[in-house]
């Protein structure tokens, strides 16, 4: 993507970096708390952390409001809280209670919320960019200025349904933005192998879009690249496929033992940590004191033990419960 940088991507300061420090930290600190909960057997169903790809979610989600709407796939928890998806609810939901988000029944790779515009995580590879077609459409057509963001991984990327998605979103010049992290893994399949150009970007061209590269380690670099995409969809000039590169820090799933991997998550722990980095420029540079993120990483760890033992406490779902929620009331 070239041009210059509009005001919508416009570095976050003050009361936004603080805010999105926030964003970042509790989704770090929910993920590192499931995968120590999950370890006792208590969280039905499989769980896929996020872990390690905060700047991600947060740097995209940090231009949306309620009107706009994401859709998400099977690791998508930062995603839910990035998009303001209550934190106690989606606990009780991965923990299968009837106070969850999605009263229970639908668990980790299912949670949703339309009143924040969450269409859902998704267990279908590839079946988040589809939706949003949809739901760009609505906004188009009712004018109000809703952009439609679909987060997918490296392997979704070679999906029909992805390509077919793109195509039709640039064919109906719809107010959309395909979001690509790319964790360099299909589950244990390295992008390397099986994705046939260097960069998912790339493919941008081929549907007549944008399409730009973002180190994923960087909220600011994800920030002003997701402003740019998600400005140019609001003004009418049509979906951006940004490519964030990352590491996932667990494995596919809670089990994996990464037998595939060396040790490149210990050199992203090291070295490329999106909050460690953000926490260094921002009170390097005095926009932020460390006592002011100490204090926020002290009401995120108070938030999160308050999830985990509310979600304890709930009733699960009853034999009553069945039959409800199965088809749509309009």
């Amino acid at each position: 993507m070239t041009g210059t940088v509009s005001e919508h991507a416009a570095a976050p300061a003050g009361a936004d970096l603080v805010a999105a420090y926030r964003t970042m930290r509790t989704i770090r600190a929910f993920e590192d708390r499931v995968h120590e909960e999950f370890a006792t057997g208590d969280i039905p169903g499989f769980v896929h952390l996020y872990a390690g790809e905060e700047a991600s979610a947060t740097g995209v989600c940090a231009h949306l409001d309620d009107r706009d709407s994401i859709a998400s796939t099977h690791r998508g928890h930062g995603h839910c809280i990035a998009k303001g998806v209550d934190v106690k609810a989606m606990m009780a939901e991965i923990f299968g209670r009837r106070t969850g988000s999605c009263n229970g029944k639908g668990g980790s790779m299912h949670i949703a919320d339309l009143s924040k515009g969450m269409l859902g995580a998704n267990g279908i590879v590839g079946g988040g960019p589809p939706l949003i077609c949809g739901t760009a459409l609505a906004g188009k057509l009712a004018g109000d200025g809703a952009v439609s963001v679909a987060f997918f991984g490296d392997g979704a990327s070679n999906q029909g349904t992805t390509l077919e998605a793109m195509n039709l979103a640039s064919v109906w010049n719809l107010p959309a933005v395909f979001v690509a992290e790319n964790n360099g893994y299909a589950e244990a399949t390295a992008s390397r192998w099986s994705v046939a150009s260097d960069n998912i970007a790339d493919r941008a061209a081929g549907f007549g879009m944008p399409g730009v590269i973002v180190d994923g380690f960087d909220f600011f670099a994800v920030h002003e690249a997701a402003g740019e995409a998600v400005a140019r969809a609001r003004e009418g000039g049509g979906p951006t496929l940004v490519e964030v590169k990352l590491t996932r820090y667990y494995g596919h799933f809670e089990g994996d033992q990464q037998s595939y991997r060396g040790d490149e998550v210990a050199q992203a722990r090291r070295g490329l940590d999106c909050l460690a980095r953000f926490r260094a420029r921002v009170t390097e540079a005095g926009q932020v004191s460390a006592s002011r993120l100490d204090a926020v990483d002290a009401e995120v760890a108070a938030l999160i033990e308050a999830a985990v033992g509310e979600a304890r406490a709930a009733a699960r779902p009853s034999e009553v419960d069945l039959e409800t929620d199965v088809y749509v009331s309009y």
